[in-house]
């Protein structure tokens, strides 16, 4: 009888095709792959033994938390960052929003403090308190979330929503945005379930209109739907590259319920919504006596949760949003300040940049006054600021770094004759 020829069970390559083949218990591998196997092995204990050495100085933020209290909590209440001392760091970056800085530095001080007390075996049990900022593109709502994750001993991500489906569509899993804080994390999943996730454009998945939706709303409310079990706290299966999930991919489980959530978003033309609720619309003799009392240039000041689910969020994601705060709008002086009294203004970045090539830029004081007008006529916020900076500096930057000159002096009119002919002037129109 014929014996059969025997395959290696690794490459799958017959016993002809190779120099020689192991027998095991249940299967046989060639030399080829024994050689492969060992170098596979050899290679993963370096990088294990590389990474233990190398821990104390690359353990980025989540690292740094654990090392500051020794078990990984915030630490002792003496080493905590007070809301004040969150909310002074913040005023060197972002001018003015006091009321939005004091929300998010208890918000995030809370959130040291609960992770402190699940430590222990309190039988009161701190919920965690996610938060909603609402504001105009362009006060800052981004900019904070970027300043104070400069200063926290938690791991912090920034993510956006304009992105998310519903599972199965085109897009991206709701789970995927817990994979931004694995990444910070470097895919501790402890430390990432200490963390705190920033959900920027939340009103980008508000449903298109306020009654429930009867035909698929994969973008909005099937988004909001999904959003609920991560901010109310769960275990959660998440991609670790992000992206679509599919059944042969490795998934990690994160327990959301310690995770705390800010979410922030421009909710354009809520204000008309708030404007319905106060009955700012009445007119003649019957006009309630409030309403002029009421500053209607900022109404986003008379926010509350109706609002939200009249602009098209679920009552659900509200409920499990309780702290709502608000970002008032940029008038000239704070735009005027931006533009130039930040540790990270505007002007001071193209003064370093300049400086960089060897040139000392200097302004005029009526230079900053007209791009504040520009700003405020264009109706972009503290964007429009570097937008218009941009548009007068293109050519200085394009020039300058080709020539030997060692100083610019911007004038009112080398602004004017700058701004003027970009694009931006036509935009308004």
């Amino acid at each position: 009888m014929k014996k059969p020829i025997q395959h290696c069970s690794f490459c799958g390559r017959s016993e002809r095709e190779v120099s020689y083949l192991l027998t095991g218990h249940s299967g046989l591998i060639c030399g080829d792959c024994v050689v492969a196997a060992n170098k596979i092995v050899s290679e993963a204990q370096k990088e294990v033994e590389g990474a233990k050495s190398e821990q104390p100085a690359s353990q980025g933020i989540a690292g740094q938390a654990r090392n500051d209290s020794g078990s990984g909590n915030a630490g002792d209440n003496e080493k905590l960052p007070s809301p004040r001392d969150i909310k002074a760091f913040l005023d060197q970056y972002v001018i003015g929003q006091d009321d939005a800085k004091r929300f998010l530095a208890v918000a995030v001080y809370n959130h040291y403090k609960r992770l402190k007390q699940a430590q222990t075996n309190d039988d009161v049990e701190i919920e965690k308190s996610n938060i909603i900022m609402v504001g105009a593109t362009g006060t800052g709502k981004t900019l904070m979330a970027k300043t104070i994750a400069r200063m926290l001993k938690v791991p912090f991500a920034i993510v956006d929503a304009t992105v998310l489906t519903e599972a199965g569509y085109v897009g991206e899993d709701v789970e995927s945005i817990l994979t931004r804080l694995l990444q910070v994390a470097d895919y501790k999943v402890e430390e990432a379930e200490r963390g705190i996730l920033f959900i920027d454009e939340i009103d980008k998945i508000a449903r298109k209109a306020d009654n429930p939706s009867i035909t698929r709303d994969v973008s909005g409310e099937g988004v909001q739907q999904g959003l609920l079990k991560l901010l109310e706290g769960s275990i959660v299966n998440v991609p670790p590259q992000g992206g679509r999930k599919h059944p042969d991919q490795k998934m990690i489980a994160i327990d959301t319920k310690n995770i705390l959530f800010v979410c922030g978003g421009a909710f354009d033309g809520i204000e008309r919504k708030i404007s319905q609720r106060l009955n700012t619309q009445v007119v003649g003799y019957t006009s309630p006596a409030h309403n002029t009392r009421l500053d209607k240039n900022n109404m986003l000041q008379y926010i509350a949760p109706q609002d939200l689910k009249s602009f098209g969020l679920i009552p659900e994601i509200i409920g499990r949003l309780p702290v709502l705060t608000y970002l008032k709008p940029l008038d000239r002086p704070a735009l005027r300040a931006i533009l130039t009294e930040p540790k990270n203004s505007i002007i001071k970045q193209y003064i370093k940049m300049f400086e960089m090539d060897g040139v000392k830029l200097t302004f005029d004081e009526d230079v900053l006054e007209y791009v504040v007008d520009k700003a405020i006529e264009f109706k972009l916020g503290a964007r429009g600021l570097r937008s218009i900076t941009e548009n007068m500096m293109i050519d200085a930057m394009f020039e300058i770094p080709s020539t030997n000159q060692k100083e610019l002096h911007v004038t009112l009119d080398y602004a004017k004759s700058h701004v003027e002919r970009s694009a931006l002037q036509y935009a308004v129109a």
